[in-house]
C-alpha cells in the first residue's frame, strides 16, 4: 500500500511522478481510503466492490492523503473500465 500526500493543487503524485487530482482517485479501482480530517474513509470507487461496499462520500476539499493499492505503477484506471 502506498499512501500518496496531498499536494499543491489538491493534487497526489500518482505514477512516475506524474500528479492526479483528487477527483480521479475517488474513481480510480486503485484507490482504497482518504485521509479526510483524521480519519481515514473508505474510497467511493470501493462502492462498486462486494467485499467492501463504501456508502460514505468524501469531501475531497479535507483530505490530506489517499491509500493506493497500486502497487505494480498502472497509475491511474477508471472504475468504470470494471464495471461497464
Amino acid at each position: 500500500m502506498r499512501v500518496l500526500k496531498v499536494g499543491k493543487g489538491g493534487a497526489v503524485p500518482c505514477q512516475a511522478g506524474a500528479a492526479r487530482i483528487l477527483d480521479n482517485c475517488r474513481f480510480c479501482v486503485h484507490s482504497v481510503r482518504f485521509c479526510e480530517g483524521g480519519r481515514w474513509v473508505t474510497s467511493p470507487a470501493r462502492a462498486y466492490c462486494m467485499l467492501k461496499r463504501a456508502t460514505d462520500g468524501v469531501r475531497l476539499e479535507r483530505v490530506s492523503a489517499v491509500e493506493c493499492d497500486d502497487g505494480g505503477g498502472e497509475g491511474f484506471r477508471s472504475i468504470t473500465t470494471v464495471i461497464s
